[in-house]
């Protein structure tokens, strides 16, 4: 006895070795991804050479509010009407909406999940299969309903990385959602500012007419003394008619201006007409704040929208990888399966049923390998658009401010300039109403007036603009409240190996 049980002992031993030699041998013949990986890694901002671009001013953030800095109380309640009825946003908060959908469909992936169901069918079974006579060759209502739960036991954190996938999309889309009020509000001050331009240039062509005006009567007074001939009238008449037709084109381009604000808010071109002319004023100081390039990370939506679908990316690696190990399904379901209606409801008709299901790719012609090199590419492409996105705004901020004191210093020798056209167009006219020049002497010092008033005013206007741009380039008041632990530019180097 003793030796059969021995003998029995042994040979379960044997058995044993060889499932676990053939379960070894299937795990070694299955699918894997060994030689795909990425060695992507998000840039730092400190590892680009801007102090001399970007220096250290002890300024300040711009603050949520920016645009009030100008003093104008319309242009502040035309973005808030924009902030409520624009188009624009709708989109942007629809695609936010869908993100968080798809987010709370990814959390029940990692769920249990309970189902009912009933069914009624009438059916002629064979009588040569599986169901014997009575029931087989005859025609049945069958009557069935189920009470059937599973749970995925996500072993290998397939739908974990999925739901946070899901959930740095969302957060991807919310940033999103502020590049796109930012874009928003950087369109209506600058075109605002633009308005305000024309109403400027406006007041100089209005200013050139009346000059004008004033030289065509010397001229015809000129012309009775004998002192001008009708070429001079006639050269006066045609730059008088070029200055209206100037003025003219101004009030075109204003009209348009309008029709342009009124879309950016969302209405319609009448709304345009009700704004009022601009009383923009200079605004505040221009000071870099300290600590830019670093801090800049989370002050500029764009680039916190580029990080976290960098972290999108990331798990979305971790979720293909744990398509290649086991997956193991927990099921069961109870409930009542009956012919007929009169049975139904019996203990007879219970029936159950529990177990595990577990999938493991063997052979997949190479699926789940060319999936991953998906991710992987996707994952560089983040990776190459958030180092974009570093780039550029760094490069707009240091545009933005070299633009603001190239302006400024411009301004100083425009200004001169224009003290000094203004003084020579004066002095030009009394002469030539004293007759002590000529016509052409006039013409050129009121050019030279004209073009040196427009010059400032423009400097005056991209100066605006300028540092309407610097405020967005800094993130308009944006900060990042999200969990910096879950930022992409941690864990990026971690998924690309």
């Amino acid at each position: 006895m003793s030796n059969q049980l021995y003998a029995r002992r042994n040979a379960s031993r044997v058995l044993k070795v060889c499932v676990s030699v053939m379960f070894a041998s299937v795990l070694s013949a299955c699918v894997n991804y060994a030689g795909i990986h990425s060695d992507a890694k998000t840039a730092e901002p400190q590892q680009y050479a801007t102090q001399q671009s970007i220096p250290a001013e002890q300024g300040h953030w711009p603050a949520a509010d920016w645009a009030d800095q100008f003093g104008d109380a319309q242009l502040k309640a035309l973005i808030d009407e924009a902030l409520k009825s624009s188009p624009t946003l709708d989109q942007a908060r629809a695609r936010v909406a869908s993100a968080a959908a798809f987010s709370e469909t990814a959390k029940a992936g990692t769920m249990p999940r309970v189902d009912a169901s009933y069914s009624l069918m009438r059916q002629q079974f064979s009588s040569t299969a599986l169901v014997p006579p009575p029931y087989g060759g005859s025609w049945q209502t069958e009557n069935k309903g189920l009470l059937s739960a599973s749970y995925d036991l996500d072993l290998w954190g397939k739908n974990r990385e999925a739901l946070k996938a899901a959930i740095s999309q969302l957060q991807a889309s919310q940033a999103d959602a502020e590049v796109v009020k930012l874009t928003l509000t950087t369109s209506i001050a600058r075109t605002y500012n633009q308005l305000a331009r024309l109403y400027v240039l406006r007041d100089i062509a209005q200013q050139e007419i009346t000059q004008r005006e004033q030289i065509d009567r010397v001229t015809a007074g000129r012309i009775a003394t004998g002192l001008d001939t009708e070429v001079e009238r006639k050269t006066a008449q045609a730059n008088l008619a070029t200055s209206r037709a100037a003025l003219k084109s101004l009030d075109g381009q204003i009209l348009t201006t309008r029709y342009q604000i009124a879309a950016l808010l969302g209405a319609g071109p009448d709304r345009g007409l009700q704004i009022a002319r601009p009383t923009l004023g200079t605004g505040d100081d221009v000071r870099l704040p300290d600590n830019l390039p670093a801090d800049l990370v989370s002050r500029r939506p764009d680039i916190v929208a580029a990080r976290w679908r960098v972290d999108a990316t990331t798990h979305g690696v971790k979720e293909a990888k744990a398509e290649f190990y086991p997956d193991i399904n927990l099921s069961a379901a109870i409930g009542l399966d009956a012919f007929g209606f009169g049975r139904f409801l019996t203990a007879a008709s219970r029936t159950a049923s529990v177990g595990p299901a577990i999938h493991l790719p063997i052979f997949d012609a190479g699926e789940l390998r060319a999936q991953l090199k998906g991710r992987y590419a996707d994952f560089d492409y983040a990776v190459a658009t958030y180092n974009q996105t570093l780039v550029t705004a760094l490069s707009q901020v240091a545009t933005q401010l070299a633009g603001i004191r190239s302006t400024d210093a411009q301004l100083v020798d425009a200004q001169t300039a224009q003290d000094a056209a203004r003084k020579a167009d004066e002095l030009a006219l009394v002469q030539y109403k004293a007759g002590l020049t000529n016509q052409l002497t006039v013409l050129n010092a009121d050019v030279n007036a004209l073009s040196a008033d427009q010059a400032v005013a423009n400097l005056r206007m991209d100066r605006r603009d300028q540092q309407i741009a610097l405020a967005s380039a800094l993130g308009g008041g944006f900060v990042d409240a999200s969990n910096p632990d879950s930022a992409a530019p941690n864990t990026a180097s971690v998924a690309a190996r």
